[in-house]
């Protein structure tokens, strides 16, 4: 898994179907700009927040049909009436990177998880759509393996986000396994850092087994691409386990030999 949720847009998979290349090109295209505002450089908060409003400016003019001023969303606009894409995943997802301009803690598992449901899920909704697959309860698969690939993210990135000023780890879960942020600042591994560790990787674990029906359900290369993409996020998990849960020095990154225990897995569809 790379640094940002929004590289599990298969952008340059050769699974994607040649019809699909161009419009998932222009909807990474937004995805990750408007992250990069939120996140990159040197801008102020205000300034950020700003920037921001005139995408979601540019999304209202998709939606009363008037000319956009930024080419990106004139290309958007022609994707989304073109597959019939809703907006609301794209307001979500704007109003996912504002929270990151100005929310850097979160208090309960539940408020994590509603961040996730505008900065991840989003983007499954958008692939279904586009693959046409939107029945109620691939939706709900879909959304629990996004939820579980942005924690797993979370997980992996704990000290590139404490660079940020940014701490995901639920503060109740701090709280309960006697974890506070100085320790996280000194990059102290010990049994109650483990614990807490333990306990979060199995919520993500769990919450992507619940979704995995759907890879079983999408034929053909979407079908390919998910559980891959799956696997990807499992095996991240088995390698933060098997560093004992140092993310700080050993952040888990998938290797060559990784790619090979994936896609025996994914030939398998095992969890």
């Amino acid at each position: 898994m790379s640094n940002s949720h929004y590289e599990n847009f298969p952008v340059a998979s050769p699974l994607l179907p040649p019809r699909l290349r161009a419009p998932v090109r222009v909807i990474y295209a937004f995805a990750r700009s408007a992250d990069d505002i939120a996140d990159e450089g040197h801008a102020s908060d205000a300034e950020r927040l700003a920037a921001l409003c005139l995408y979601q400016d540019e999304l209202s003019r998709i939606e009363q049909g008037q000319p956009n001023k930024v080419a990106l969303f004139t290309e958007l606009g022609a994707v989304i009436r073109q597959h019939g894409l809703a907006l609301q995943c794209f307001r979500d997802l704007l109003s996912a990177f504002a929270q990151d301009v100005v929310q850097t803690r979160y208090a309960d598992f539940a408020s994590l998880l509603d961040y996730c449901a505008r900065s991840a899920n989003p983007v499954g909704r958008i692939m279904l759509a586009l693959f046409e697959e939107q029945d109620a309860l691939s939706l709900q698969q879909s959304d629990a393996i996004c939820s579980a690939l942005q924690l797993i993210n979370f997980w992996q990135d704990v000290a590139i986000d404490w660079e940020k000023s940014r701490v995901y780890l639920p503060a109740e879960d701090l709280l309960r396994f006697g974890v506070n942020e100085e320790q996280i600042a000194a990059a102290r591994i010990d049994d109650n850092w483990r614990a807490l560790m333990q306990f979060e990787i199995s919520r993500a674990r769990q919450l992507m087994h619940s979704g995995l029906p759907l890879t079983k359900k999408l034929r053909g290369r979407m079908g390919w691409e998910l559980r891959l993409i799956v696997q990807g996020g499992l095996r991240i998990l088995d390698k933060i386990e098997a560093a004992d849960y140092d993310v700080f020095i050993h952040r888990p990154t998938l290797e060559k030999r990784d790619w090979i225990i994936m896609l025996w897995r994914a030939i398998r569809n095992l969890g």
